[in-house]
């Protein structure tokens, strides 16, 4: 009777230990990816009338080209870009938008553009960086540049005005 008990006692406390034990490594791993709540984009004065523009999405296929020619991409400008690791990005309230355009979507690898492109400039709707990904932004009066990274994957959507109506180039490098 004395030697069952033993081997019950003994079942019991390897069955408990296994149980703790894999609890804890179960409970470790699924700890790490626990992901924040989307968060929604701000809507200003300016975005109202973004109502009545119909946007029109490209698919990562149709809008993807070879990245820019040295000769076409100009160099950063001097200030530091703005950094975005997660969350999204809406241009600055006292940012002008053109008078009529058009909402495009481009989505990428590396996460979503919106630009409104007008008859001879474009202003940025909002840049969201998708899940792992972090956004780069640079502006100057001419051009927008959104870019994409997570490790040594680089995914850029440049927007130019400079010598014509926008156009948009995503480039994966």
């Amino acid at each position: 009777m004395r030697r069952g008990l033993v081997h019950v006692l003994a079942w019991l406390f390897a069955a408990g230990a296994a149980a703790t034990l894999s609890w804890w490594g179960v409970h470790t791993v699924m700890a790490g990816t626990v992901y924040d709540p989307p968060r929604a984009l701000p809507v200003t004065a300016s975005d109202t009338r973004a109502r009545d523009l119909r946007p029109a999405s490209e698919t990562p296929s149709a809008s993807r080209s070879a990245s820019p020619s040295p000769s076409r991409k100009p160099a950063p400008p001097s200030p530091t870009p703005s950094r975005s690791p997660a969350g999204t990005h809406s241009p600055s309230p006292g940012a002008s938008a053109p008078a009529s355009g058009r909402v495009k979507a481009y989505d990428t690898d590396g996460g979503r553009a919106v630009f409104e492109l007008g008859a001879s400039s474009a202003t940025l709707v909002s840049a969201t960086p998708g899940a792992g990904w972090s956004m780069q932004l640079w502006k100057t009066p001419s051009w927008i540049r959104v870019e994409f990274t997570s490790g040594t994957d680089r995914v850029s959507v440049f927007c130019t005005w400079h010598d014509g109506p926008p156009r948009v180039e995503v480039g994966t490098y």
